[in-house]
């Protein structure tokens, strides 16, 4: 065993047994120990005492629209491992689509991998797009180590990457449940939102109407249906409609492999809060009204909702217009998630324990990342250090994000991310960032 090289020491350290007064032993990146708080220092190693903040493993974002290379002004992986980093998010995977080359073939990966490994505050990998043209792309790209395979049912809002059809989406899921891939999924039927009432203009009640619950729902009934029949593992993105949790959980009851997760924005932000032409709100599926956002939070409470993911989704400044209708949809919060997501836990009577969970736990595990997501020895030493009790209002400018542009500006939140540590090496410091340490995952199972 190597020696150990770093000890950190926090009264509260949030490990898979529970929180406790800890020392947390690392060598050469990996957590060796999680030892008694008042453990004896071994000769050589350094110490970093964080008395009453809580140590909690590096959170895990497995939703993250960098668009990088291609619409690299929109974000890109400077700019979003900094803000991640920020945020206390020690690792993230990458969305297929909104960069030109999309992730659709293995060359286009490679493509992103290249403008990748330079920029990486923290360590990142990919997911694969499954889209009508590539059936025969997407074993070669699981072989290259990306972590599933996305598709869209409806409009992804980019020419270059289209939505599969219910004959696609089957013939995609059967060939990647043949390999043992993973189908992740933005469920909103197609025929429901052409139904819908589309109306432009500043209000968000008509932006609401356009995109209707039912639309999620028959495109997760569908998306079940395939899945049983034919054993394969799909995973439901970002939901907002609590009307599907009775079908999910259903579905896991007979024994289909379906996983699904929220979002930050649904779990704080309401409808009813949302001032006509604030297009800084707008995301697809939307945000809806209070009383679904208290069953979403029932849906996490009794393990239906595996996780809760950023779904960074980020834009310049100048699409996000006025009119709902044809402003961009996405929302920036990769660098507040975990304050954002404690601040409403905490209010409803959740605890640290769960939101490491949620954001941390789960993720790595749906992902297949085993050295990620806990503070337990085998695991790489990522770290967030979190004063739970001080907080902040959000200030735009503050934001490392390449563009300002958040739904959550002017809000007070509670929990500052004190550090942020990457393998034993601290990256983020009150704010400060570190040169890029991170590294290129590939797929490990």
């Amino acid at each position: 065993m190597p020696d150990v090289d770093l000890v950190l020491r926090s009264t509260r350290v949030v490990t898979p047994e529970g929180t406790r007064a800890a020392s947390v032993a690392v060598a050469d990146g990996k957590i060796t120990a999680v030892l008694p708080y008042d453990a004896e220092v071994p000769a050589g190693a350094r110490l970093e005492d964080f008395a009453d903040d809580v140590l909690l493993p590096g959170l895990v974002d497995t939703h993250v629209h960098v668009n990088d290379p291609g619409r690299a002004e929109w974000e890109g992986f400077w700019t979003a491992t900094r803000a991640a980093a920020a945020g206390g998010i020690t690792t993230l995977l990458d969305m297929p689509l909104n960069s030109l080359p999309p992730t659709t073939t293995v060359d286009n990966l490679r493509t992103k991998q290249d403008v990748a490994r330079s920029k990486a505050h923290i360590d990142v990998g990919f997911w694969g797009g499954a889209i009508p043209s590539n059936v025969k792309d997407l074993r070669p790209l699981y072989d290259a180590g990306v972590f599933g395979f996305k598709c869209f049912l409806s409009p992804s809002g980019v020419e270059e990457f289209p939505e599969l059809d219910q004959e696609q989406l089957a013939r995609s899921m059967a060939e990647i449940s043949g390999f043992g891939g993973q189908l992740i999924v933005h469920a909103e039927d197609p025929h429901h939102l052409e139904a819908a009432p589309q109306k432009s203009g500043p209000a968000y009640a008509d932006f609401l109407a356009s995109r209707p619950r039912d639309a999620e729902n028959t495109a997760i009934e569908s998306l079940i249906a395939h899945a049983r029949r034919l054993g394969a593992r799909v995973h439901v993105l970002h939901l907002s409609s609590s009307d599907a949790l009775p079908l999910i959980a259903a579905a896991r009851r007979e024994g289909v492999r379906v996983t699904v997760e929220s979002c930050p924005h649904f779990l704080t932000l309401t409808a009813e809060e949302v001032p006509d032409g604030a297009t800084e709100f707008k995301c697809c599926p939307p945000i809806r009204e209070a009383e679904n956002q208290d069953a979403l939070w029932e849906g996490l409470a009794d393990g239906t909702i595996d996780c809760i993911v950023s779904d960074h989704s980020p834009c310049t400044t100048d699409l996000k217009t006025p009119d709902f209708a044809s402003a961009w949809g996405g929302i920036s919060s990769l660098q507040l998630g975990l304050p954002a997501i404690w601040t409403e836990a905490r209010r409803r009577g959740h605890s640290l324990e769960d939101v490491v969970r949620w954001m941390s736990a789960a993720p790595a595990e749906l992902a297949g990342l085993s050295q990620k997501g806990a503070i337990e020895p085998g695991r790489d030493a990522d770290f967030a250090v979190l004063a739970p009790d001080e907080s902040f209002t959000v200030d735009p400018a503050r934001l490392h994000h390449r563009n300002q542009v958040t739904a959550y500006a002017g809000k007070t939140l509670q929990g500052v991310v004190k550090s942020t540590w990457l393998r034993g090496v601290r990256i983020a410091d009150n704010g400060t960032l570190a040169e890029p340490t991170g590294r290129l995952l590939e797929r490990n199972n």
